[in-house]
């Protein structure tokens, strides 16, 4: 089976082919970032506007890497939410006329199962497993029991991880996206020269919070910048900030396995893709004598071929859940059930 995905929830047009779940053809990704940089984050309309003129671009890139034809595709596999509603749209639209005009069958998938399954791409997982999804958008663990199948442990109450990074990078003069810029200066900082608070919350909570931690490096900033208290550098106070919010994704993945007795753990979404994160979590699953795995980091940020691989699943797993084209519609805030 061939599964053509399209992903457009954010700030990235993205499309891929798929073969039997496993053997991916081709991954296109069209980043928005040269759009966005210079008001310091995304703007939706423009987004949506730039999903607009790359979508067919990336469809017809993506075909002729895959070497295929539009009309040897059996289905398609497009994200319905959650993310920004206007740039949703774009990638369901298109996606339910290219359907309508092969008569395949359009399945309709969740952003964040595409990010749950992203590892299947590479690997095959057994069942049941820990997810951490930590990305700009979301914080989320889940325990995963099969394809379809999942349960929500613990989640942010405020600010996600990954949009903490990109807004102590702007604290810090630099850059959108934040999250490379964080890692890449904490390389050159001293974590242990400040530290800055941990929100474990209230004991036995698999929540998250990051708001606490995102105002004490701001007021850290101000008092060094108004009364030239504080001799950190600002690579110092990188390296402090990422290895605050390491260690309370890790501590929160170990709690989880304990919690729910699993000892296989997965982490995946955008700041996944962070070397400190990856290996700080490698370590300490060592030691408690769990397995981990990350995706591929191409595979971590927002990319359609795993929206295509969730697709595949979905329609194998539950073939009911092929998409009314009159009905189907994109959710900014749509959550798995």
């Amino acid at each position: 089976m061939l599964v053509l995905g399209l992903e457009t929830s954010c700030d990235d047009t993205a499309a891929a082919v798929l073969h039997d779940g496993k053997e991916l053809l081709s991954n296109i990704i069209n980043d928005q970032t040269s759009v966005h940089s210079k008001y310091g984050g995304i703007v939706p309309e423009l987004a949506g506007r730039s999903h607009i003129d790359q979508i067919h671009k990336v469809i017809l890139q993506s075909l002729k890497s895959a070497q295929v034809e539009l009309r040897e595709i059996d289905l398609i596999a497009v994200t319905v939410g959650p993310g920004l509603i206007g740039s949703l749209l774009v990638g369901m639209n298109a996606a339910k006329g290219i359907a309508y005009g092969l008569g395949i069958p359009l399945i309709g998938v969740n952003h964040l199962e595409g990010h749950l399954l992203a590892i299947f791409l590479q690997k095959k997982i057994e069942f049941p497993f820990i997810s951490l999804v930590v990305s700009g958008g979301h914080t989320d663990i889940y325990r995963v029991n099969n394809f379809g199948q999942y349960k929500i442990l613990g989640r942010t109450r405020d600010d996600a991880a990954g949009e903490s990074f990109d807004k102590v990078a702007k604290m810090l003069g630099q850059k959108y996206p934040g999250g490379p810029i964080i890692e890449k200066m904490a390389m050159d900082g001293n974590s242990e020269a400040h530290k800055f608070p941990r929100a474990y919350l209230e004991k036995g909570s698999l929540d998250f919070s990051f708001s606490g931690l995102k105002t004490s490096v701001k007021t850290y900033i101000n008092k060094r910048q108004t009364y030239k208290q504080g001799d950190l550098t600002d690579n110092d106070i990188a390296a402090g900030f990422q290895d605050a919010v390491v260690e309370v994704l890790c501590k929160k993945i170990i709690m989880a396995c304990e919690k729910e007795g699993l000892t296989r753990v997965v982490v995946t979404g955008g700041v996944a893709a962070n070397g400190s994160l990856r290996k700080a979590v490698e370590s300490v699953c060592d030691r408690s004598g769990f397995k981990s795995w990350f995706p591929a980091p191409v595979f971590c940020t927002d990319n359609a071929a795993m929206i295509a691989c969730a697709g595949y699943h979905k329609f194998n797993s539950f073939p009911e859940s092929k998409a009314d084209l009159l009905n189907l519609d994109a959710s900014a805030s749509l959550v798995i059930d």
